[in-house]
């Protein structure tokens, strides 16, 4: 064991040489700091200088503050990295739980174990918009599992990666254990298309859009890797008559203006049943009207800006869109004036339920609000989009909520019942299915997928029976 741990480490570091290589190549050539180059005058800006905490001079460091890199807001950004803390809290626990069974045999004097051993070096990819417990999900389970992790977080969210391997590495070493074993690095698509290739890779955890993560699975399968996806969501919560709106419209406004509309499980479609749909469009826009908007740093507010000028590009567009397509805004639909990437967290109302843009999943806080008259119609709406991610129904009625749970209910990975599409726990297998990618993150039995599994035969007889009754006489 002690061997195979051994060579996974130089293996390890092999590939993390070549890739620092590729990542530093540029910055290599710099005999001095980028935060004193003009073009990087804007570092300052931020209150940044030569011995601040986050620059490279020679040495890991980084506060590395989510709000500040991400642009979630403060109370988020806490309880991102106390996700983090969690999650290695139940991977300590799982430790001592993981394992196969010991099956009987049909032949006498033989044993049959299912042994499960670590998969190497897993390459972990996340995004930007939980730059912190993305990471940890997939690195508390897979170190449990002994194997050793290479992280290449988003290239917009470096100081927070910096920051969060120099606390690892901190951790490993007062347990004389090499910081090495979770090593990071940063860049773009050269470093993840690098990772993705490498057989020395184990296996390729990829965290992003549908798009890119059909490229990362198609890289790696052509070398007959293993890959760990989760990608995109385009999220319902039905609303049926009986339901309670006291729940309904706290879950609906919690779920599609969080984290500004950048989770992965960010209610995106809002059904609702014909009798009830003006009353819940009024409430919904009302309580929207009552989102505060402001700094991520003030723990006092409710909604901050989007990651990137891109993303409030796309906002634009997908509301013209939606126009375009008989859409009507009820609420929000612009970029507010003032510094930042601000927009207004926006309802749409009058679209059909298969309208391109309804179907089209826009990382930014557009709620989308549909009429049905039938829970069959419901159901289908809800499964005709291609990803698979989070779902949720708000009901009283039991026989409807096991039909949902059912084999004719949602198909996604996440079903819920009278709670939002967001909010997961982590003692859940997290994932989604069709194009969010099929795997499965942090709790129950996803730690299989950071394992190989062998079926054992043993021998413990004097006697050799053979397959199909055959004798050598």
């Amino acid at each position: 064991m002690q061997r195979c741990f051994t060579l996974t480490i130089v293996r390890h570091w092999a590939l993390r040489k070549k890739l620092l290589t590729i990542s530093y190549q540029q910055s290599a050539a710099m005999s001095t700091l980028l935060i004193n180059q003009p073009k990087y005058a804007w570092l300052k800006e931020l209150g940044l200088s030569e011995d601040n905490d986050g620059v490279y001079n020679g040495n890991w460091g980084g506060k590395g503050e989510v709000s500040l890199e991400m642009g979630k807001i403060y109370v988020e950004g806490v309880g991102e990295v106390q996700e983090y803390v969690d999650v290695c809290d139940y991977a300590v626990g799982l430790s001592r739980m993981i394992g196969g069974p010991v099956l009987p045999s049909e032949r006498p004097g033989h044993a049959l174990i299912e042994m499960w051993n670590p998969v190497g070096l897993v390459g972990i990819i996340t995004a930007f918009n939980f730059p912190v417990a993305v990471y940890g999900w997939n690195n508390a389970i897979a170190l449990i599992c002994g194997n050793v992790c290479l992280w290449k977080g988003a290239p917009t969210t470096p100081l927070t990666s910096v920051a969060v391997t120099k606390i690892v590495a901190e951790v490993l070493e007062q347990n004389n254990l090499p910081g090495a074993i979770c090593s990071m690095t940063c860049g773009g698509a050269d470093i993840g298309t690098a990772m993705s290739k490498d057989e020395r890779v184990d296996l390729v955890s990829f965290t992003g859009s549908t798009q890119v993560g059909k490229m990362v699975a198609m890289m790696v399968q052509e070398r007959f890797g293993r890959n760990l996806l989760e990608l995109g969501g385009n999220n319902a919560i039905i609303v049926f008559e009986d339901a309670d709106l006291n729940l309904v419209v706290p879950s609906a406004v919690f779920a599609s203006v969080g984290t500004a509309g950048q989770r992965c499980t960010t209610t995106r479609r809002l059904m609702l049943h014909g009798s009830i749909h003006d009353v819940v469009v009024e409430r919904v826009a009302k309580a929207y009207k009552q989102v505060r908007i402001g700094d991520p740093w003030d723990p006092s507010t409710m909604y901050g800006p989007l990651h990137t000028k891109q993303a409030v590009d796309q906002y634009l567009a997908a509301i013209e869109q939606a126009k375009q397509q008989g859409g009507t805004v009820v609420c929000g639909g612009k970029v507010m004036e003032r510094p930042g990437n601000y927009v207004e967290p926006t309802i749409i109302t009058g679209l059909a339920h298969d309208a391109p843009i309804v179907h089209t999943e826009t990382f930014v806080p557009i709620l989308y609000v549909l009429k049905f008259q039938t829970e069959e119609e419901a159901f289908a709406w809800n499964n005709e989009v291609k990803q698979g991610l989070s779902s949720s129904i708000f009901t009283k009625d039991m026989g409807r909520v096991f039909r949902w749970l059912g084999p004719k209910g949602s198909d996604c990975g996440i079903v819920n019942v009278n709670i939002p599409t967001s909010g997961a726990e982590i003692g859940g297998a997290f994932g989604g299915e069709k194009h969010t990618g099929g795997g499965r993150e942090s709790g129950s039995d996803s730690w299989k997928q950071y394992m190989r599994r062998s079926t054992c035969t043993i021998n413990y007889s004097k006697d050799l029976p053979l397959a199909q009754g055959i004798k050598f006489e």
